[in-house]
């Protein structure tokens, strides 16, 4: 089961990926990637796979040492929740960055590829929209909310 389960998790974000990469101008994507709940479903399939093993799950954060992490996630239930939190993580990252790139003015074009590869590596993901904000922040008109997510911070 937790099989299906760790293949589920991608699957449980992957609607809002595709609307940030594929609609971003529609007005459902700014509703969606401005909302923290996108997280929920994954978060409860991270809680199914994590409550089996929560007392190693508790032992590898609460004193990170490499082998208690390596034993953890070694069993179906702790890499399946250790992927499940990398899943909503990532999420949430992918739609700061979306809604971030959509305030600055960035062109879905540009940021096509940036989230598609968030999604797949976000670390290098968010250093690639860092440069390109950095580079294009100084050339973009003034800030703006995408529609739906309200004022943009001044």
């Amino acid at each position: 089961m937790t099989g299906a389960l760790f293949e589920f998790t991608f699957m449980t974000v992957a609607p809002f990926w595709l609307l940030m990469i594929f609609a971003p101008h529609r007005p459902l994507t700014a509703r969606v990637a401005a909302s923290p709940l996108t997280v929920l479903p994954v978060l409860t399939l991270w809680a199914v796979m994590a409550v089996p093993v929560f007392p190693e799950l508790w032992a590898a954060v609460s004193s990170p040492d490499i082998d208690t992490f390596r034993e953890l996630t070694a069993s179906a239930n702790g890499a399946g929740g250790v992927w499940a939190q990398i899943i909503a993580w990532d999420l949430l990252l992918g739609q700061w960055i979306f809604l971030e790139s959509r305030r600055r003015g960035v062109r879905p074009l540009v940021m096509g590829p940036v989230l598609v590869l968030t999604v797949l590596l976000s670390p290098i993901g968010l250093v690639v929209f860092l440069v390109v904000r950095a580079a294009l922040g100084s050339r973009t008109g003034p800030t703006r909310a995408p529609a739906g997510a309200g004022p943009a911070n001044p």
